[in-house]
């Protein structure tokens, strides 16, 4: 180990457990928990326009990447670990961070989170109906959403994961 892992990517895709999973490695490590959802919910929900339109969800998301990594890296360069809960569904986005942290010179961690679509669909189909602890939206996620996510999702390879230290949870942890 290079040293103390300060930067904790969390990537998966929808009903992977990203957020289940963030918060318990959060409360384990003592960190700091950044959630694009909740970010995303508490800045611009209120404004979002009916129907939902991806473009202008991009946008926003983007502005909060850009936010909450300036947070982390003072977060981080004090000393304490944060856990990324932003989804990193895109290897552009991850490797983005990568860069981040490396010119901040801090250690990061990737932690993968996967399961078959069909088991992620069924666990947001429980999550909406039950809206117990994992339902972090203001709203459920549609089959249309789940698509849009699942479109985007590009799953790191193995040499990206050996590259930054992964782990990758098996399917029945993930979730």
């Amino acid at each position: 180990m290079p040293g103390e892992y300060l930067v904790h990517l969390i990537c998966g895709s929808t009903g992977s457990g990203k957020t289940t999973y963030a918060r318990e490695l959060t409360e384990r490590i003592g960190g700091v928990r950044f959630s694009i959802d909740e970010w995303m919910s508490t800045l611009f929900w209120m404004d979002t326009p009916k129907p939902l339109e991806a473009a202008w969800s991009m946008q926003r998301v983007e502005r909060c990447l850009s936010q909450v990594w300036d947070v982390a890296r003072q977060v981080a360069s004090r000393g304490i670990a944060c856990v990324m809960d932003l989804g990193f569904t895109q290897a552009s986005v991850r490797h983005r961070f990568y860069r981040l942290a490396a010119e901040s010179g801090l250690f990061l961690q990737l932690h993968v989170l996967d399961a078959p679509a069909a088991e992620r669909w069924r666990r947001i189909e429980t999550r909406n109906r039950e809206k117990g602890a994992s339902y972090n939206l203001p709203f459920d996620v549609n089959r249309e959403m789940f698509d849009f996510v699942e479109r985007l999702w590009e799953p790191p390879t193995e040499e990206e994961i050996a590259a930054h230290t992964g782990i990758r949870l098996p399917a029945e942890r993930a979730g």
